[in-house]
């Protein structure tokens, strides 16, 4: 389908991620290109304006409805913006109005609440989780692995880095990663640091034709890339794990958000999984 693109409008009182990650949910159900413009920090009665215009131009000049997600908490610059001509997705209101009814309280709306929280000891954690994720990225050091919540495992390309930040930014979670090399390969052994805190470890691996792909955009024509190397280095990885009873996911087909919620199932109770940004109550156990 080569359709044009339909322009879709994220308009927000704080950084707009919010609701641009809900509209990009909703937007995957239908097989048609999107371009997203965000909007953020909308929080006085001139901003608003200046987006009602800019999105009454934009369906003007296109002919094509403008659609817009809004997550406005002011009630004045929120119908403003709601003025505008397209369709208006008020996904604050959406769900505000009823839980308002539901818990018989107003809510504060109170503009970037959410962020709110730069003082509290779940954000501190968060930060933590963070630089420990960075500090132990690609297996840059062995140091303080006692204190990692999760170390990942895999050949180079299989989704280790995205994943452990993303468990650092999203669960508070210190997540190490480690490269699997043909020097651990040819010893057949986990690398020697790994191996006191193998109930912490949790291996990734994936398609070896995916992972010839990736690594030929990142270094064409090399053997790094080649798909004999591709498929001895998965293959050799795997039969590491499984002799170590390590819990491994392919990353083949899965977003990181998948992928880092599989990690959680994987290691902890459904019910006692953190929310996001909420710290872990207790240590991981994998096994």
């Amino acid at each position: 389908m080569n359709a044009e693109p339909r322009t879709v409008f994220i308009v927000s009182d704080g950084t707009g991620i919010t609701a641009e990650t809900f509209s990009q949910s909703i937007l995957t159900q239908f097989e048609l290109p999107f371009r997203q413009i965000r909007m953020p920090f909308i929080d006085t009665v001139d901003k608003a304006h200046e987006a009602v215009r800019e999105i009454n131009n934009y369906g003007e000049t296109s002919g094509q409805e403008p659609i817009v997600f809004t997550t406005l908490v002011n009630t004045e610059t929120n119908a403003i913006v709601r003025t505008a001509n397209g369709l208006i997705m008020d996904m604050f209101q959406k769900f505000i109005a009823p839980l308002e009814l539901t818990l018989g309280m107003k809510s504060n709306h109170e503009i970037g609440s959410f962020h709110h929280n730069t003082d509290t000891q779940a954000y501190k954690n968060r930060i933590e989780a963070i630089n420990f994720s960075l500090e132990h990225d690609d297996g840059q050091t062995n140091q303080n692995l006692a204190d990692a919540d999760i170390i990942l495992l895999g050949v180079s390309r299989s989704g280790k880095t995205p994943t452990s930040l993303y468990l650092a930014m999203q669960y508070s979670l210190k997540t190490a990663n480690y490269p699997l090399t043909p020097d651990d390969f040819e010893r057949n052994q986990i690398p020697r640091g790994l191996i006191p805190f193998k109930k912490k470890l949790f291996g990734l691996t994936i398609d070896p034709i995916r992972l010839s792909e990736i690594r030929n955009e990142r270094r064409p024509g090399s053997n790094y890339a080649k798909i004999d190397n591709c498929r001895y280095e998965v293959s050799e990885a795997e039969a590491m794990m499984l002799n170590n009873s390590i819990s491994c996911l392919s990353t083949t087909n899965k977003s990181i958000e998948e992928i880092a919620t599989t990690i959680l199932q994987k290691i902890k109770p459904a019910n006692e999984l953190p929310g996001p940004n909420e710290s872990p109550k207790t240590m991981f156990n994998i096994n």
